[in-house]
């Protein structure tokens, strides 16, 4: 197997002025061939002559910081090349982590020995392959000249352009057709042939017989169908092993943790079976240990051990409250069913860590530490464990042999007993199946009775009968009056718009009332409305009130505009009624007021003078009030020093 290990050196890809430089390390089996350092072009030129089985690096982001660059460069690839990220794809571990995980070690300042361990662990199948391609090719042939903008020969030029592209898509359409393939064709008609054809070809680049290419009047390309989002797939099959914590109940609590123990998953139901168990930690990994914070170890958990041919782990002792919260505290719990949960597994990961410790010093680079520690929880020695991986292929990409087992091997018995535990397991689970359904028939015809009765019982209520009826009705009124006033916002937004268009340059909207009454002011307000900086023009004053004039100052509006005529009938009360309120009164006299139903218009300028009129006779109210609650202060505070002196 011919492997790739890059890493950068210098430079930066975001960078155009500074190029990238990598290291690169050729690696044969195992075995380092050649080390060099090398341009992102040069690269890519190295792949396409030796073709590796793997490229791997430890980040996508120093070959391509966005996603449309790793689209480009991985188009760049070999179609037989895999680009492998031996950190992880979306969540991604450090290098020196992985390394670790084979024991091997390296000098993080040298980019060649990171190079080094990259090849390294992608050759024991470490890592994801980033995918970004479907199993289809897009070929698209196209002219590689422009008609140009015209002359004498244009036309034969042009004829000559597309029908070199029609001979060569032809061509192309020809040798598909010869080896078979499948695909479908689209043309694109010009003067003389076609200027366009692409053909889709479910196949991948390698198997299509032709290249890209550029020259003359035609150009060819080849590219690969998008994935809509790039996919990371683990090289390795082999799934994680586990270190399993369960406290059963009515609310199950589960914690998982891997080998190393690091927290993977902690999870609680109140709806979960044994069989949602089962597949919640399949799709998890390959739980190795099942444990429990009790002693001894409940039937529920044992059965779940059962189905994974897990190895048990109970404390020796029930552990204590204080323990638990000492030990779980520190990952985090939601719950006390998931402390407990995660209590036993960190007490299983405890009790194995200190065995792996003394023969984990004893194992060779290159070998997967989570596979050994695997094999001593099943009872292997650690010769048994390395022997039986020099006897199995490490190539990540091969097929394992099938291995003819002798009736006689050890490992027969053990797979006898499998299948015996796991008959027993599907008989118990069976029996409980029975039994909840049983159960459930019980419950749902409970159910069904007490849904009859308690119908019965509401329908022999009139007074609830009554107040359905009520509330349906008060329901449909309201529906109604929603309906209607959204038609009244709608018209009085016409009106606004309306009134704003066809006023003239130079002039004021004005609404209009026929007198003060609450009647005029209500009428008006369900028409055209009445809000806040409004100014409003009254034709008489037949009638008027105090309340009205607090209202309309209390709603915002402008001032107030009263027609000539009835100037000489406004009294001193409604006078000083206005200044008490700050509630502008102006004349119209000059104003030109001009009136078409509810809305008019006057001239601005001289509404303008008339409202600073006005604010000069406010000014001079409040300043005469004033000085008469100064006198009258004065006065009784004369009569008060009087008094005192009598």
């Amino acid at each position: 197997m011919l492997i790739f290990g890059i890493d950068l050196i210098t430079g930066s890809v975001r960078s155009r002025t500074i190029q990238p430089k990598y290291a690169l390390v050729i690696t044969k089996e195992g075995k380092i061939v050649r080390e060099l350092a090398v341009s992102l072009h040069r690269l890519v030129r190295i792949v396409h002559r030796d073709k590796p089985d793997i490229l791997a690096v430890d980040s996508v982001q120093e070959i391509a910081p966005h996603t449309q660059d790793l689209y480009r460069f991985l188009e760049l690839l070999p179609s037989i090349t895999k680009f492998v990220v031996v950190t992880g794809g979306d969540r991604q571990i450090g290098l020196i982590q992985v390394a670790a995980r084979y024991n091997i070690s390296f000098d993080r300042f040298d980019p060649f020995a990171e190079a080094r361990a990259i090849a390294q662990v992608a050759f024991f199948g470490a890592g994801v392959q980033v995918v970004a391609f479907e199993k289809e090719t897009e070929i698209t042939i196209t002219r590689n000249r422009s008609p140009g903008k015209g002359g004498w020969s244009q036309n034969r030029y042009a004829r000559k352009i597309h029908g070199n592209v029609l001979r060569y898509a032809r061509e192309v359409e020809q040798n598909l057709h010869n080896l078979g393939l499948s695909y479908w064709k689209k043309e694109y008609k010009a003067f003389g042939g076609v200027s366009r054809v692409t053909f889709h070809v479910r196949e991948t680049r390698d198997q299509i017989p032709v290249t890209s290419s550029r020259g003359g009047d035609v150009q060819i390309r080849l590219s690969g169908k998008r994935l809509d989002r790039i996919q990371y797939r683990p090289v390795s099959a082999r799934p994680k092993y586990l270190i399993v914590g369960i406290d059963p109940g009515t609310t199950i609590g589960i914690a998982v943790l891997d080998l190393n123990g690091e927290l993977l998953k902690v999870h609680s139901s109140r709806q979960m079976t044994m069989g949602d168990v089962t597949e919640f930690l399949w799709s998890l990994g390959k739980p190795i240990i099942i444990a429990s914070d009790v002693v001894p170890m409940p039937f529920s958990v044992e059965k779940i051990r059962r189905s994974f041919q897990a190895v048990p782990h109970t404390p020796k002792q029930d552990i204590s409250v204080e323990t638990k919260y000492e030990l779980a505290g520190k990952f985090g719990y939601g719950n006390d069913h998931e402390r407990d949960a995660l209590t036993a597994a960190i007490e299983a990961y405890r009790f194995w860590n200190h065995k792996f410790s003394g023969i984990l010093k004893r194992v060779p680079p290159g070998v997967d530490l989570d596979e050994v520690k695997a094999g001593i929880i099943r009872g292997q020695s650690l010769d048994q464990i390395l022997s039986s991986k020099k006897e199995s292929p490490r190539d990540p990409l091969e097929k394992k042999p099938q291995v003819i087992l002798d009736t006689s091997d050890e490992r027969v018995r053990i797979l006898d007993g499998t299948v015996k535990d796991l008959r027993i397991l599907v008989a118990d689970l069976q029996k409980e199946i029975v039994n909840l359904k049983r159960e459930n028939s019980i419950l749902t015809k409970r159910i069904t009775g007490m849904k009859a009765e308690r119908q019965r019982g509401i329908n022999t209520e009139p007074d609830i009968i009554k107040r359905d009826q009520i509330i349906s009705n008060l329901k449909f009124r309201l529906k109604q009056e929603e309906k209607n006033n959204k038609k009244l916002h709608r018209r009085l937004k016409r009106i606004r718009e309306s009134t704003d268009e066809l006023r003239p340059q130079g002039t004021k909207a004005v609404k209009v009332l026929s007198d003060l009454s609450r009647d005029s002011v209500r009428n008006l307000t369900e028409r055209v409305g009445i809000g806040r900086d409004d100014i409003l023009y009254v034709k008489n004053l037949t009638a008027w009130g105090k309340g009205v004039v607090h209202d309309l100052a209390k709603a915002g509006v402008e001032s107030v505009i009263l027609h000539e005529k009835s100037a000489d009938t406004i009294s001193r009360e409604l006078s000083e009624l206005f200044l008490e309120e700050n509630l502008p009164l102006v004349i119209s006299g000059d104003l030109q007021i001009q009136v078409k139903g509810d809305i008019g218009t006057c001239n601005q300028e001289t509404y303008s003078d008339a409202l600073d009129a006005w604010n000069d006779d406010y000014q001079n109210y409040m300043r005469g009030k004033s000085e008469i609650m100064l006198e009258d202060l004065m006065k009784e505070y004369l009569a008060e020093r009087e008094r005192k002196v009598k």
